[in-house]
């Protein structure tokens, strides 16, 4: 049930104290923390050891977001950090460690972060899109039509001005990229 939840249904709960939330949460984006010591070559012992600090990190800091649909970019942010920390201490990477569940080839560990960031990325949009009004989100998904549609059928659908669609779709395409959620994506 929870992990349906939308992420700030989930950091709500998680502030108030709802194990389940913070399980959900868990579950949600230890893949992302995972993958972000992946990307900086991080042995087993060490991804561990960031993990604990980063889920730490954000136990402390859940009162503090602003924005809970910023929590994926929140936490690859520090994820980040840490790992570059752990690396300026000079623990050498776990050279030896054996193939297991944890551990995964660079290809498929490549591909499970691209399936990652682009889940957020599809998230983040879906939010910024839903928080339009209902004639821009109208607007914008004619615009997002395959094939394209003319503007004058969009005009006719909307009852809109053909010259009033470009416009438009200026200022909600920029409303959108100041959404929190795609700004966390853009700054991460």
């Amino acid at each position: 049930m929870h992990a349906n939840l939308p992420v700030s249904d989930l950091v709500t709960g998680a502030r108030n104290g709802e194990q389940r939330a913070w399980d959900a949460l868990v579950e949600r984006y230890d893949p992302l923390i995972w993958s972000v010591c992946r990307r900086h070559g991080l042995g087993r012992a060490d991804t561990e050891d960031v993990r604990q600090v980063v889920w730490l990190s954000l136990m402390g800091q859940l009162g503090n977001l602003h924005e809970p649909s910023a929590l994926p970019g929140w936490l690859t942010t520090t994820t980040r950090r840490e790992c570059l920390r752990v690396q300026r201490a000079g623990r050498p990477p776990d050279a030896g460690s054996a193939l297991d569940a944890d551990t995964l080839p660079d290809d498929q560990a490549v591909a499970l972060d691209q399936r990652l960031l682009e889940a957020e990325r599809q998230t983040a949009l879906h939010k910024a899109l839903l928080d339009l009004p209902s004639g821009g989100q109208q607007l914008i998904g004619l615009l997002l039509e395959d094939p394209p549609l003319r503007y004058a059928e969009i005009s006719d659908r909307l009852g809109i001005p053909v010259g009033s669609i470009g416009p438009n779709r200026r200022r909600y395409l920029a409303k959108m990229r100041r959404h929190p959620a795609i700004a966390a994506l853009l700054s991460a």
